[in-house]
C-alpha cells in the first residue's frame, strides 16, 4: 500500500501536533466519548453476580479484545455490571502500572458477552458514534504523540495513575467518519504485515534460547566428544554422563556456601558498601544498577566477592528460584541477602560450573524441591549442598567453559539482532499509526 502527503493544511492550534489537514477537526475526548474507571476486582464475592473480567494483561498483551479470550471469571453488582459492561467498539485502557510509558496502553472490544465487563486498573471510552468510530481511536491512543499526553498527566513516584479528567481533556485530531475507516483499514492491513513479521522474529528468538538451553545442557552433562562412552549417572534428569567422569555432590567441589550480609540496605551510596539484591541478578548477569548499600559493620571483608563467585538466588518466586550470576568484575560488590554466595574449591573451574548451574534440568530440579509460600518459594541451603553433580577432569571442565563460551556468544550475538529488529519494526509500527491518525500522510486511496 502506498501513502502521500495532504495537500492543505491549517493550523492545529497545538503546538505539539502542528498542522493538520484543513478538513479536520482537533477536539477534546471528552467532547468525542464517554469514558468512565472501572473498580471492578479480581476477587469473587458469593453475593455478587458472575461475570467475565477484561483485565490488566488482556489488555496489555492483545490489540483487540473479544468474549471468545479465555478471560478471567469472578463477580461483580448488578450496578456494576450495568456500568462497566463491554460493548464491540469500546476501548480499554490502562490506567495504573508501575512504569510511566505503560499508562494509556489500549485495546478495542470487537465482540462482547452479556457479561464481559472492564476490570480495575482499567479505564473504558465509548465512542459517540456520530463523532468517532472505535478502530480509529484504538489506533490514536496506540500513536506515540497523542499517547504521550496520558504519560505526563499520570501521578506518581512508585506506581503511576491517570486521573479520570485527564482523560477526556486529552486533544485528538478528528477526521470525518469515512476517513476514520479508511484511517482505520490502512493501519489494520499494515499493522497486520508488521505483527506477522515480528511474530516470525519472536518465534526465532524462542528457538535460539531453546538452541543456547540445549547446547548448554549437552556440553555439561555429555562433555564435548560425541564419541565418548557412557555409564548411567544414577540421576534421572542427568541421564547417562561420560565413563570417566565422576559423580559426586555440590558441596565437594566448593570451598564455601553461604547467604550475605543481613544488614539493612539502602538506595543512598554515599560512603556505604555495594551490595547485591536479589534483583541484581534476574537478568542472569551482574547489574550493577540493581544494588543496594550497607553501612560498613565488622568482618565484612568476609562477604567481599572475589572472581569466580557464583549467586544464586534461593529466596524468590518460583520462576526465578536457581537463576544465578558470575561475578567476574573488578568493581567492588559485597554479598547481600537473598542471594547464596558460592565459592568454588580449587579444582574446580568456575565459569564451568556456573554453566552447569544454569542446565535447564539443574533449575528445574531446585524449583521442585523449593517450599512455596504466598509470594515466593525458598530452598535450605543443605538442599543446594547436596545436589547431584556429575564432574569432568579439570582440563575437561576448561574446555567446555570456553567452548560454551565461544558458541553461546555467537547464539547471544544473533538474538541481539534480533531483538534489534523487532524493536525497529515496532518503532516504525507507532511510527506509521502516528503519521497517519494525526495527518501526515494520506491513506485514503489506499486501502
Amino acid at each position: 500500500m502506498q501513502s502521500k502527503p495532504y495537500t492543505k493544511f491549517k493550523p492545529s492550534g497545538v503546538e505539539w501536533l502542528g498542522d493538520v489537514p484543513e478538513h479536520w477537526e482537533v477536539k477534546r475526548l471528552k467532547n468525542t466519548a464517554n469514558y468512565w474507571v472501572s473498580n471492578v476486582d479480581k476477587v469473587p464475592n458469593e453475593s455478587e453476580l458472575p461475570v467475565r473480567l477484561c483485565n490488566y494483561t488482556d489488555v496489555y498483551y492483545n490489540d483487540f479484545i473479544s468474549s471468545e479470550m479465555n478471560l478471567m471469571e469472578t463477580t461483580a453488582t448488578h450496578d456494576e455490571i450495568k456500568k462497566f459492561h463491554l460493548i464491540a467498539g469500546d476501548v480499554v485502557i490502562t490506567k495504573d502500572s508501575e512504569e510511566w510509558n505503560d499508562i494509556a496502553i489500549s485495546s478495542l472490544v470487537i465482540k462482547t458477552a452479556p457479561n464481559l465487563v472492564c476490570g480495575y486498573h482499567l479505564a473504558m471510552i465509548r465512542p459517540k458514534k456520530e463523532m468517532i468510530v472505535g478502530q480509529y481511536l484504538l489506533r490514536q491512543f496506540q500513536s506515540s504523540a497523542i499517547n504521550h499526553q496520558f504519560q505526563i498527566a499520570a501521578t506518581g513516584v512508585t506506581r503511576y495513575g491517570l486521573p479520570k479528567n485527564a482523560i477526556g481533556e486529552a486533544i485528538i485530531p478528528l477526521p470525518p467518519l469515512s476517513e476514520q475507516h479508511a484511517i482505520a483499514a490502512f493501519l489494520d492491513h499494515e499493522t497486520g504485515h508488521i505483527d506477522a513479521l515480528i511474530a516470525k522474529k519472536k518465534k526465532l528468538l524462542s528457538l535460539l534460547a531453546e538452541q543456547r538451553t540445549a547446547l548448554i545442557s549437552r556440553a555439561v552433562t555429555k562433555g564435548l566428544n560425541p564419541s565418548v562412552k557412557l555409564k548411567p549417572s544414577g540421576v534421572e534428569w542427568l541421564g547417562d554422563m561420560p565413563e570417566h567422569w565422576e559423580n559426586t555432590r555440590l558441596r565437594r567441589i566448593i570451598s564455601l556456601l553461604r547467604n550475605g550480609t543481613p544488614s539493612t540496605q539502602f538506595d543512598e551510596e554515599s560512603g556505604m558498601l555495594p551490595v547485591t539484591r536479589i534483583e541484581t541478578i534476574s537478568k542472569g548477569i551482574i547489574d550493577f544498577e540493581k544494588i543496594g548499600y550497607v553501612e560498613n559493620f565488622d568482618r565484612s571483608h568476609d562477604y567481599l566477592l572475589s572472581k569466580g563467585d557464583i549467586l544464586l538466588s534461593h529466596i524468590n518466586s518460583l520462576s526465578m528460584i536457581g537463576n544465578a550470576a558470575l561475578y567476574d568484575d573488578n568493581r567492588a560488590l559485597y554479598s547481600g541477602m537473598n542471594l547464596l554466595r558460592i565459592s568454588p574449591s580449587k579444582n574446580t573451574n568456575s565459569k564451568w560450573l556456573w554453566y552447569f548451574i544454569r542446565n535447564d534440568g539443574f533449575k528445574k530440579t531446585l524449583s521442585s524441591r523449593a517450599k512455596p509460600a504466598i509470594n515466593q518459594a525458598s530452598l535450605t541451603t543443605n538442599q543446594i549442598r547436596e545436589m547431584p553433580i556429575i564432574l569432568p577432569p579439570l582440563p575437561e571442565q576448561q574446555a567446555i567453559a570456553a567452548f560454551l563460551d565461544r558458541e553461546t556468544a555467537k547464539i547471544d550475538t544473533l538474538s541481539a539482532k534480533v531483538l534489534t529488529a523487532i524493536e525497529r519494526l515496532k518503532e516504525y509500527r507507532t511510527a506509521l499509526i502516528s503519521a497517519a491518525v494525526t495527518g501526515k500522510i494520506d491513506v485514503r486511496e489506499a486501502v
